[in-house]
């Protein structure tokens, strides 16, 4: 193995556990929730407490990471003789990604931010992607083309069965109105897309199941698939039972597909009972 020259640092919202990055030889930047007087960051809280948490007095609500954290983060890796390489959260719903690169400007050219246009296991795939490459010596440049290659790929299809929490946390205020009237009216079941990073009704349902049949004919309309992810909040067995079913479909191995319930930042704005779908297509979509 050579020496990397570039080290890759990310934020919370990845979903990859602590252990995880520093397996990857990666860094990673927290953001945090709290409620009322009470901050945590990412990886303080189990999904348990964050949810017993979520029931009490206070609201939760996320904070992004401040300049000054990443600015820390990537000094340390220029003076330890690395570039850095940054993947974020998609900039269309956090200003995570317009931090990171104030203060990467503030360090010259041996930094670079790059949005992952995704989030959780999307983002995972990308930092798993560039550690790995970073860690066979690939150029910082070589591995910002890999990761910009693979966000072209990348979709998420997910079930939203609450619209507070995305209504309190205001990060999809595009789609808000029509959620709105779908849920709110008709008490239905919306499937959402993230494309390119941003969030989308794709079809609100009368039933969470066949809001979930549709994520899967949207999963697998993209076929063939090189990879799926599922991601889910406190429905761990429908996870598990809905990652066998795509995998079986979609040719896939089984143990290679990545079930994660999201950590309390993505829970927040999530709500319960969400259950989704991540894939990357081997090709790029029509």
């Amino acid at each position: 193995m050579q020496h990397p020259r570039v080290r890759v640092v990310t934020d919370s919202t990845c979903d990859l556990s602590q252990a995880e990055i520093e397996k990857l030889g990666a860094v990673m930047v927290p953001l945090s929730v709290s409620f009322g007087p009470e901050v945590f960051y990412d990886g303080q809280l189990s999904s348990d407490e964050y949810w017993e948490r979520a029931g009490g007095t206070y609201w939760p609500k996320t904070s992004q990471p401040s300049a000054g954290a990443f600015e820390r983060v990537f000094g340390a890796q220029l003076m330890a003789g690395y570039e850095v390489l940054c993947l974020t959260l998609t900039g269309h719903h956090s200003g995570t990604h317009g931090t990171a690169l104030a203060a990467a400007r503030r360090l010259g050219d041996k930094v670079a931010v790059v949005d992952s246009r995704s989030v959780s296991i999307g983002m995972a795939w990308q930092v798993m992607a560039a550690a790995e490459a970073a860690s066979e010596g690939a150029e910082r440049q070589e591995i910002v083309a890999l990761v910009e290659d693979m966000a072209k790929k990348t979709r998420l299809f997910a079930v939203l069965d609450t619209i507070e929490n995305v209504r309190r946390g205001g990060r999809v205020s595009r789609v808000m109105p029509l959620l709105n009237r779908m849920m709110g009216m008709f008490d239905l079941k919306a499937v959402l897309a993230m494309a390119d990073g941003e969030l989308g009704l794709v079809a609100a349902l009368r039933s969470y199941e066949g809001a979930l049949s549709r994520v899967r004919g949207e999963t697998l309309g993209f076929a063939p698939l090189e990879k799926i992810g599922v991601i889910h909040t406190r429905v761990p067995e429908m996870a598990s039972a809905f990652a066998d079913t795509l995998a079986d479909m979609a040719g896939l191995d089984r143990e290679e597909v990545r079930v994660v319930e999201v950590g309390p930042v993505l829970a927040c704005h999530a709500g319960p009972r969400v259950l989704g779908a991540f894939l990357l297509s081997r090709s790029l979509p029509d």
